[in-house]
């Protein structure tokens, strides 16, 4: 059939979420390792802290993923998923960031103390809700956009997603320099970055119901139609499972879920250890209480909106470029280049160059892999194997993470160090494209 053209401004809506779903995800990467080390953690024990929020993704998001595919009800497939996550979201926002206020003092299990684990158990659930909230938006581009109009559809959430991360970055700054205190009790987290939390979780809830007020899902009789599915033939056959489903995936998801390996491994290292760096190299400091620190903080923010800036621009580069592949490859060899040269910068703002550059791997991590992923797949199970990759996402995290200490002794143990783990890691993954094939299943 002749699929239709949806408009800039339907397109846009689709997404439109998702820029307060990303302020959320921004609070929580630039923010996370930061309140951790308030409440007492030690650098080595910091990448434990991702652990299990990654985990956690790998078990819900196919699970949404299945679930969503069959779900056809008056508020629509992929929306009522979406309400969902993101009440949740909102919730802990709005307790996270007060882990420290609570009269846990005394260390428990695995030496941390009650505070740490109110705040894992925090972690775990914000992490799970975001991705609840975000996968479908993902979800409703490969279900409502032709493909010829995929890789614009998903350079508008691009730049939504980066829109979002540049304001919740911003966000500890901006209230600190409104005069809201930026430093606290040893064990506390700062006001600056509670308000942070709370704002956010209001724009997060008003950008969702946005997008739930605007966007119509098709019935399902219009989606098979769009997608050229025999309706009567899929009810008589029966339901695949996970096995059977990645047994007969397009090559594409396995050869662009190797270059996820690298890449996502690459920016777990950033979100855990730019704090410690930065602060370190910058401000001369690695006491978590110090003033300084806290500074180093608010810069980091600052650094990460400039990597959205960053990558707002190179996303509107990426449909230039004659083939995916070149710009996946030039991206991230740019954001390698940006991490390496971190550990050789030393003033805050020439930090500026290194995260715009690493501003045009996010804006390919972005948008490529779902582009090349969606266009190889018929609209069967679009939910299903949406959910299943974002294994390639989760994955390479909790890898990340659970030998993130080890490798931090293995480079000295400065935290900077890691920045150019992280570079190396995405030279690996720019290698890794050249065995993708873009190719309909």
């Amino acid at each position: 059939m002749n699929k239709r053209n949806l408009t800039f401004w339907q397109m846009w809506n689709l997404s439109f979420g998702f820029f307060g779903v990303q302020i959320a995800y921004a609070l929580q990467s630039a923010n996370i390792s930061r309140i951790f080390a308030t409440l007492g953690a030690d650098p080595h024990q910091l990448s434990f802290f991702w652990i299990l929020p990654p985990l956690m993704g790998m078990i819900v998001q196919p699970l949404i993923g299945k679930w969503s595919d069959r779900t056809w009800c008056r508020m629509g497939r992929r929306k009522p998923y979406l309400l969902v996550g993101a009440i949740v979201a909102v919730l802990v926002m709005l307790f996270l960031p007060n882990a420290g206020s609570l009269s846990f003092s005394s260390r428990l299990l695995l030496g941390l103390n009650g505070a740490m684990w109110f705040g894992l158990f925090s972690l775990i659930f914000l992490d799970t809700s975001i991705n609840v909230a975000m996968q479908p938006f993902k979800m409703m581009v490969g279900d409502m956009v032709n493909e010829e109009q995929k890789g614009k559809a998903y350079s508008i959430q691009s730049f939504l997603c980066n829109a979002g991360s540049f304001a919740g970055y911003l966000f500890p700054i901006f209230f600190t320099w409104i005069g809201i205190a930026n430093t606290a009790p040893e064990g506390v987290v700062p006001d600056s970055v509670k308000w942070s939390f709370y704002i956010g979780a209001l724009i997060l809830i008003l950008c969702v119901l946005y997008t739930f007020a605007k966007v119509k899902e098709m019935n399902p009789q219009e989606y098979a139609e769009f997608h050229g599915i025999d309706l009567q033939k899929q009810q008589e056959q029966k339901h695949e499972g996970i096995i059977s489903l990645l047994a007969h995936a397009p090559k594409a998801f396995w050869t662009v879920g190797l270059v996820q390996f690298f890449c996502w491994s690459a920016f777990l290292y950033m979100w855990t250890y730019t704090n410690g760096a930065i602060a370190s190299t910058v401000w001369g400091t690695t006491d978590a209480a110090s003033e300084g620190y806290q500074a180093a903080g608010n810069w980091v923010g600052v650094l990460f909106a400039v990597q959205a800036v960053g990558s707002m621009l190179w996303a509107l580069l990426i449909p230039k470029f004659r083939s995916h592949r070149t710009a996946y490859v030039v991206s991230l060899i740019l954001g390698a280049v940006g991490f390496i040269s971190v550990f050789f910068v030393h003033h805050q703002y020439a930090l500026f160059v290194s995260f715009l550059l690493i501003g045009a791997a996010w804006a390919a991590m972005l948008a490529l892999p779902f582009t090349i992923l969606t266009n190889s797949l018929t609209g069967e199970h679009m939910g299903e194997y949406l959910g299943l990759f974002n294994c390639t996402i989760c994955l390479p995290q909790i890898v990340a993470a659970a030998i993130g200490g080890v490798v931090l002794r293995l480079v000295g143990g400065a935290q900077v160090s890691m920045m150019v783990v992280a570079g190396v890691l995405l030279l690996c993954g720019a290698a890794a494209v050249f065995a993708v094939k873009e190719k309909k299943n």
